[in-house]
C-alpha cells in the first residue's frame, strides 16, 4: 500500500487498525502492529505473546495462502475450529482460541499420511499380494489334483469295462461338477482380493500425491481407511474331495465302484492384522512418584450424576450420566456436541471404537448401540439378557457385561459387529467367575489381551485370559484391613497396568499386569467412578459426586 503523503514509499500498516504506520510484530500471532494497538494485543491474557520491534522480527516462512482473505496467508491454525487462519482471521473470529503454527500442524499431519503410507505400503498390501498369489498357486495346482480324480475314475471304469461305464460317466460328471465349484470359489476370492489390491493401490498413489504437493486442505481432509484395511478379506478353505475304489463285484457294482467325498467350500474369517504401533514395543513409561491433575473438565451434569468417561482424543472426551444426554467436552469444558440416546433412556456406559465412534448401552432396551456421524444404529439386541457395561478391544470388536433378566447370572460376551464371538461365564470348575445382581461392571482389554472387569458385586477386580480363563482376582491392599474395596471404573494403560477406582475410598489402585499392587492415585479424587486413558496414557476420572472429570498423569 502506498502511503498519501509519501507515494514513492512502500508504507506497512497495522494488522488490527490497518490506518497507523506499524513499528511492532508479535511473533506468536504473527501480527503487525502499530504502538497504539500493542497494548489491546498484549490485553489477551490467554496467551504469551512476543511483541518484539517490527526490525528484529524473525524471517516470515512460506506459509499458505488464507482460504478467507485472499491477501493474507495463514501463518497459524485453530484448534478449535479445525481450520488454517491469518492474522485477520484471528483479530476477529477466533480471537482467544487455541491457536498453533500452520506449519507445524501441518508437518504433524504429515507425519500422520506418512505412517499410513509406509504402513500400507510395507505390511498391508504385502499381505494381500501374498494371499492372491496363495490362491493363485491353488488354482495352478487345481487341475492336477483333480486329474488325479479323473484318472482314478477311469482306471476302475477300464477295470469293470461296459458294465461301468454309465458310473464312470456319471461320477466325472460329479467330479466336474466339484471342479467348477472349487474354480468359482477361487475366482471369486481372487476377484475380492484384486479389488481390495486396487483399492489399496489407489490410496497409496493419493498419499504420494498428497504428500508430494504439500496441499494444507488435501493434508487436512484426509481420513486413513488403514483400520479398514488390516482387517483382512476371507481366505477360502476347501477340502478336496477323494475316490475310494472297491474290489469289483458285478452285483454291487454302484457300491464298489466307491463314494465320492463331497466338495467343501469353507470360507474363514479373515486376520486382522495389528496396526504398526500395536506390533512395536511400547517404551517404558516409570510411575510418578507424585501424579499430577493437569486438567479439570466441568461436564455441566448434575452433582452425583456423572458416571463414564471416553477418550476420543488427548483433549476431547465422550462422557455419560443420569439422564439421555451424552456429551462431547475439551479440555476446557467446552461443549462441542451432544447426542440423545434412540430411546430416551439414560445410557448404562459408553466407548469409543477404534474409528473414533461412539458405542452405548441401554439396559432397559437391552440393546448395544453404535453413533456413526450423529446417526444412531442399534447393532446388538439381547434376549433375556441387559446391556451393562462396554469396551472396545485392540482388534475392534466389543466386550460387554450383561446379566440376567432375573438378575441372577451375569457374564462377558464378545462381539464382531453383530455377532457374538466369546461367552465368558464360568472357572474351570464350573464356578461363576462374576458375582450376580445388576452391579456396574465395568471392563478393559489388556495390552496382553487379558480382559479385566472390576465386579463391584464381588469386591474384586476378576482378570481372566483371552480365552476367558481365569488369571487372578484382586479383592484389594493385603495391608487394609479396615476399608472395604469397592471397584467400580477401569482402565489399561500402554505398560499394562491395571488401574480401577476405589470409588468411596476416593483412590485409584494401580496394578500390574499379574494383580500385584504398586500404588495408589489419590489427588483430592472425589468418588472416582468412571476411567479411561488417552494415547499418550493420561489418566482421565469422571467424579460422580463432583461431575467432574479430572486429566492426572501418572507415569
Amino acid at each position: 500500500m502506498l502511503h498519501p503523503r509519501r507515494s514513492a514509499q512502500t508504507v506497512l500498516l497495522c494488522d488490527l487498525c490497518e490506518t497507523v504506520d506499524l513499528q511492532s510484530h508479535c511473533e506468536l500471532c504473527n501480527v503487525h502492529l502499530c504502538k497504539a494497538c500493542v497494548g489491546e494485543h498484549l490485553s489477551d491474557l490467554s496467551k504469551k505473546h512476543n511483541v518484539v520491534s517490527f526490525l528484529h522480527r524473525k524471517s516470515t516462512p512460506n506459509y499458505p495462502k488464507c482460504p478467507t482473505h485472499a491477501d493474507k496467508h495463514s501463518e497459524l491454525y485453530c484448534e478449535e475450529c479445525d481450520v488454517p487462519v491469518c492474522s485477520t482471521c484471528v483479530s476477529k473470529k477466533h480471537r482467544g482460541h487455541n491457536l498453533c503454527d500452520v506449519l507445524e500442524k501441518f508437518s504433524s499431519k504429515t507425519e500422520s499420511l506418512q505412517k499410513d503410507l509406509e504402513e500400507l505400503e510395507s505390511r498391508i498390501c504385502p499381505r494381500y499380494e501374498e494371499m492372491a498369489s496363495g490362491v493363485q498357486t491353488e488354482k495352478s495346482e487345481l487341475e492336477t489334483n483333480y486329474g488325479k480324480l479323473t484318472t482314478a475314475a477311469d482306471q476302475q471304469g477300464e477295470a469293470l469295462h461296459r458294465e461301468v461305464t454309465a458310473i464312470v460317466n456319471q461320477r466325472k460328471s460329479d467330479i466336474q461338477e466339484m471342479k467348477n465349484k472349487h474354480m468359482a470359489a477361487l475366482d471369486k476370492n481372487t476377484d475380492e482380493i484384486t479389488q481390495r489390491i486396487t483399492e489399496l493401490r489407489k490410496i497409496i498413489e493419493d498419499l504420494k500425491k498428497i504428500l508430494n504437493t504439500k496441499d494444507v486442505s488435501l493434508t487436512s481432509t484426509y481420513k486413513s481407511r488403514n483400520g479398514e484395511f488390516r482387517q483382512l478379506p476371507p481366505k477360502v478353505r476347501v477340502t478336496l474331495p477323494s475316490l475310494s475304489p472297491q474290489k469289483i463285484n458285478t452285483e454291487k457294482l454302484r457300491e464298489m465302484f466307491g463314494s465320492l467325498s463331497p466338495l467343501s467350500i469353507n470360507t474363514e474369517q479373515g486376520d486382522t492384522m495389528k496396526s504398526a504401533e500395536a506390533v512395536s514395543s511400547p517404551p517404558v513409561k516409570p510411575l510418578l512418584d507424585e501424579p499430577r491433575v493437569t486438567a479439570t473438565i466441568d461436564t455441566g451434569y448434575d452433582t452425583n450424576e456423572l458416571f463414564s468417561v471416553s477418550c476420543l482424543s488427548e483433549d476431547q472426551v465422550w462422557t455419560c450420566g443420569d439422564n439421555e444426554t451424552m456429551k462431547l467436552l475439551n479440555l476446557q469444558s467446552k461443549l462441542l456436541t451432544s447426542i440423545q440416546t434412540k430411546s430416551g433412556n439414560k445410557p448404562t456406559d459408553i466407548a469409543v471404537t477404534r474409528d473414533g465412534d461412539l458405542v452405548y448401552t441401554d439396559e432397559y432396551k437391552h440393546t448395544i448401540n453404535l453413533i456413526k456421524n450423529k446417526k444412531i444404529q442399534t447393532v446388538i439386541t439381547l434376549q433375556g439378557w441387559r446391556s451393562r457395561n462396554v469396551c472396545c478391544t485392540a482388534a475392534n470388536d466389543l466386550l460387554v457385561t450383561m446379566d440376567s433378566d432375573d438378575g441372577e447370572p451375569s457374564k462377558v460376551v464378545r462381539y464382531s459387529g453383530s455377532t457374538e464371538k466369546q461367552s465368558i461365564q464360568f472357572d474351570d470348575q464350573g464356578r461363576p467367575l462374576y458375582s450376580s445382581g445388576g452391579f456396574y461392571k465395568y471392563l478393559s482389554e489388556n495390552k496382553n489381551l487379558d480382559i479385566c472387569v472390576a465386579d463391584r458385586g464381588a469386591s474384586a477386580v476378576v482378570v481372566v485370559n483371552q480365552s476367558g480363563k481365569l488369571r487372578f482376582r484382586y479383592t484389594g491392599h493385603p495391608s487394609n484391613t479396615k476399608q472395604s474395596f469397592n471397584p467400580f471404573g477401569i482402565t489399561t494403560d500402554s505398560q499394562s497396568h491395571i488401574l480401577t477406582a476405589d470409588c468411596w475410598n476416593h483412590r485409584i489402585h494401580i496394578l500390574d499386569q499379574d494383580g500385584q499392587f504398586l500404588r495408589y492415585i489419590q489427588c483430592d479424587l472425589c468418588t472416582p467412578w468412571g476411567l479411561c486413558v488417552d494415547i499418550r496414557d493420561n489418566l482421565f476420572v469422571a467424579e460422580r459426586f463432583t461431575a467432574k472429570v479430572k486429566k492426572i498423569q501418572y507415569l
